[in-house]
């Protein structure tokens, strides 16, 4: 049988369970010289990603020269961990896009939402207000990717729709 054990289903022709590379689930570990000591490194990277998204220290084996092999538990942690580093990493890159101020007088309860487009040929953001009671859009416009959302900016565009920027 070719790689398989007896008895056990063959994997895919695309998965690849060697003792330093190993690609599956849309993965690939690959244990790797560390080029700043004489240890060992992995990398993970997700199939179709030019860069790891998780770099990081690997056990050196029994001999105490030679990587320790990868094996299915090891594999399994090491895309569990780099799943969740590009979670927060995706969490972080929305949070710097995107704010939301909270603002109201005797008139009403305003949400502003700035939302920063990723765009370096034309940088702008889309400025919206909701009415925070009903969950009601009340209006938007385009402002400079630059625009200082505050509560003072954000009560006077919800209210008025002027944003203070001169176009």
């Amino acid at each position: 049988m070719d790689n398989a054990t007896e008895g056990a289903p063959a994997a895919p022709p695309e998965d690849i369970m060697d003792p330093r590379r190993w690609k599956r689930d849309g993965w690939i570990a690959r244990v790797i010289k560390n080029e700043d000591d004489d240890g060992w490194a992995v990398e993970m990277t997700r199939v179709g990603d030019s860069e790891p998204a998780l770099v990081g220290p690997w056990t050196m084996g029994r001999d105490k020269k030679n990587p320790k092999p990868l094996d299915h538990a090891a594999f399994h942690t090491l895309v569990k961990t780099a799943t969740e580093v590009l979670i927060r990493h995706e969490a972080a890159a929305r949070s710097r896009l995107h704010r939301s101020v909270s603002c109201g007088d005797d008139r009403g309860r305003y949400r502003v939402d700035l939302d920063i487009a990723r765009d370096e040929d034309d940088p702008h953001a889309m400025l919206a207000a909701f009415d925070e009671s009903s969950g009601e859009h009340l209006r938007s416009t385009r402002v400079s990717a630059g625009f200082k959302l505050t509560a003072a900016s954000a009560l006077r565009f919800a209210q008025t729709g002027h944003t203070g920027e001169d176009r």
